[in-house]
């Protein structure tokens, strides 16, 4: 065996550690971005719920007797004051939406560089022949 060999296997299994290093880093970023996705969608369907039933309820009159859910129970409550419940259900979901848009974009530019990052190292891999 000469000097060189056991230094290029240790280049090899480090840039193979790299590699799948990355690897696992796209596949974990990939998976947060799909369940940002579907929470982003889950909160556009409880904001159309909420509005829906805001609508429903603005045509009630003021002698009808309307119940608010909480946890297992209902409680008899005012219709403004359901009304003010429901507006600020919608008002959280939007800021619950804002922060996920802001996160996937920041996991997005993640996925870019890993990406980035892969196609040097393939480059590298191709040009040096090292993985």
């Amino acid at each position: 065996m000469s000097k060189g060999e056991p230094d290029q296997e240790l280049r090899k299994v480090q840039a193979y550690n790299a590699f799948m290093e990355l690897q696992g880093k796209m596949q974990e970023t990939n998976q947060k971005l799909r369940i940002a996705d579907v929470q982003v969608e889950s909160l556009k369907k409880q904001i159309v719920h909420a509005q829906l039933t805001d609508k429903e309820i603005q045509s009630l009159g003021d002698a009808t007797r309307v119940y608010e859910s909480v946890g297992r129970m209902f409680l008899l409550t005012d219709i403004p004051i359901v009304r003010d419940n429901l507006k600020a259900k919608v008002g959280k979901c939007n800021e619950k939406i804002t922060n996920l848009q802001s996160n996937k974009e920041y996991l997005e530019r993640s996925m870019q560089e890993s990406q980035d990052n892969l196609r040097e190292m393939i480059k590298l891999k191709q040009s040096v022949g090292v993985i």
